[in-house]
């Protein structure tokens, strides 16, 4: 995925990224989000929306070009399926601990990004899920109810950044 100039360059650009495989049901909360974001929301044009799939090194680039980031992904933290977390992690440990499948990819990502240049600031929201589900690319309600607050939540944090 190159990175092509525009506005992502600017101090006010924000990515929003999704993460996580639509292939395991709910794990894919992520891009599940950001298909929901571009069908019912509109957002100025210093904005963009990524599907990161399942993370890598391929997204190593939009960490160093947007200095503001929101990113979305499933977590198995124990609590109940559905809910909505917003966290504002400063390091790669900061991260939940219970990120499901791709847990050390989004770690590494984050520390190879710490350790080439500074961090961008970074919102992640978390959607929590009981379980991995293999081979489907349905959400299951809980998950599917949790998009309209990941929508909120993110409007909520693109006002408090575009008033910074």
């Amino acid at each position: 995925m190159p990175v092509q100039p525009g506005p992502e360059r600017s101090p006010e650009a924000i990515l929003i990224l999704g993460i996580g495989n639509v292939l395991m049901g709910d794990e894919g909360v992520g891009v599940h989000a950001i298909r929901y974001l571009e069908q019912e929301e509109t957002f100025p044009g210093h904005v963009r929306l990524l599907d990161g799939g399942t993370g890598g090194f391929h997204l190593l680039s939009y960490l160093h070009d947007y200095s503001r980031i929101i990113m979305i992904d499933a977590t198995m933290d124990g609590t109940s399926a559905g809910t909505v977390r917003v966290l504002t992690p400063r390091f790669a440990s900061d991260f939940p601990r219970a990120l499901s499948a791709h847990d050390i990819g989004l770690r590494d990502l984050v520390e190879t990004a710490a350790l080439t240049r500074s961090l961008p600031s970074i919102h992640l929201i978390t959607v929590s899920i009981d379980s991995i589900q293999p081979m489907t690319m349905e959400l299951s309600d809980a998950a599917r109810l949790a998009l309209p607050l990941v929508a909120s939540e993110i409007r909520s944090i693109i006002a408090t950044l575009s008033t910074a």
